[in-house]
């Protein structure tokens, strides 16, 4: 029980890797919120969860509103009475559109749910966490945050910016027994392509370069073991890290 006595909020977490990485959380032990703009979703997942012996609840989050996320914490802190890991998972697609033919109104959005939830998040976190003296914050990045060509400008550009963000909040923080780490994650079989419309066929040829040299896709649940060990005192050194999870993917 690596995660005995923990609460978690994990967004996006109705499906997919957020899903994985509820369901894990709560085998090792720790309460877990289930937050998800899907809330039907969402209270499967945490239904499922309480069904196998764990503790969860479900509360629906749409990571752009801000009085969303203000609930969120509240009920997390009013049904457990506190927050140990906040895992920002939530994340949209783009169009693989190239800057050249990047609307505002996709720009915006994409950096809406990709980076700004993941600032707003962290921010009402940290204060917690300054309080109760301790919390870990993992954030689910993406490959597209290390690398140009795996996927359109504004996601790429979104999950560029977690990655500074999670390295200045590990920074910055340090010295309160406060620790933010990343995951980039390569080719995963989740729903997020549902996210995607308008598809830019210049775009995807251009990303597709790289998809021949790709091992495989992984499994959610293989994302979720990484986030365990982050999120876990098994990770207590490790502090400012994005790690690629991606089967070999990068390393070519």
């Amino acid at each position: 029980m690596r995660l005995q006595d923990k609460v978690a909020i994990i967004t996006g977490a109705a499906s997919g890797m957020g899903k994985a990485i509820a369901e894990l959380y709560a085998k090792e032990g720790a309460k877990v919120v289930v937050s998800d703009l899907n809330f039907e979703g969402a209270k499967a997942a945490a239904d499922e969860i309480n069904n196998a012996g764990g503790e969860a609840i479900a509360i629906q989050t749409n990571v752009t509103s801000d009085s969303d996320l203000e609930q969120l914490f509240n009920e997390t802190k009013n049904s457990f009475g506190k927050l140990d890991i906040l895992v920002n998972n939530a994340g949209i697609m783009d169009g693989m559109e190239p800057v050249g033919e990047i609307s505002d109104e996709r720009w915006d959005k994409v950096f809406a749910v990709n980076t700004g939830s993941v600032m707003k998040a962290s921010r009402i976190a940290i204060n917690l966490f300054l309080e109760q003296g301790h919390g870990t914050i993992v954030n689910n990045i993406s490959a597209g945050g290390l690398y140009g060509a795996r996927a359109g400008a504004a996601y790429t550009a979104s999950k560029h910016a977690v990655v500074g963000l999670t390295k200045n909040t590990a920074f910055m923080y340090a010295n309160k027994n406060i620790r933010c780490n990343g995951i980039a994650p390569g080719a995963v079989i989740t729903n997020i392509s549902s996210s995607m419309t308008n598809v830019s066929e210049y775009g995807a040829s251009r990303q597709s370069l790289g998809m021949s040299i790709n091992p495989r896709a992984g499994q959610p649940e293989e994302i979720a073991q990484m986030a365990l060990f982050l999120g876990s005192e098994e990770s207590s050194f490790v502090n400012g890290q994005v790690i690629a999870v991606d089967g070999g993917w990068t390393a070519y």
